[in-house]
């Protein structure tokens, strides 16, 4: 196979791990933000959400959005465990 496109399939493998520690480093980010904003509850937060949202919205719509993002990360590891072992059996032929 072609070197210069087995190093582009691993470089796409590398940065794909990259771009998975970084959103891990988000999901954790966004929890510790997550437990301190439901523990202190603070109004300016319901302020930017509108006059007729409650804490119970917040929250519901707060664990959604990390569902979908959780999804999506998901996704993308499984991209990244097939660009590195594709890249892998690139390298060996």
């Amino acid at each position: 196979m072609n070197d210069a496109f087995t190093m582009k399939v691993r470089s796409a493998a590398a940065a794909g791990w990259w771009t998975l520690l970084i959103a891990a480093a988000v999901l954790s980010v966004q929890w510790v933000g997550y437990l301190w904003i439901l523990s202190a509850k603070p109004a300016w937060l319901l302020a930017l959400w509108g006059p007729d949202v409650g804490w119970a919205t917040v929250q519901t719509v707060w664990l959604w959005a990390v569902a979908v993002f959780k999804v999506c990360v998901w996704v993308l590891a499984l991209v990244t465990v097939w660009l590195t072992l594709w890249g892998r059996r690139l390298a060996r032929a």
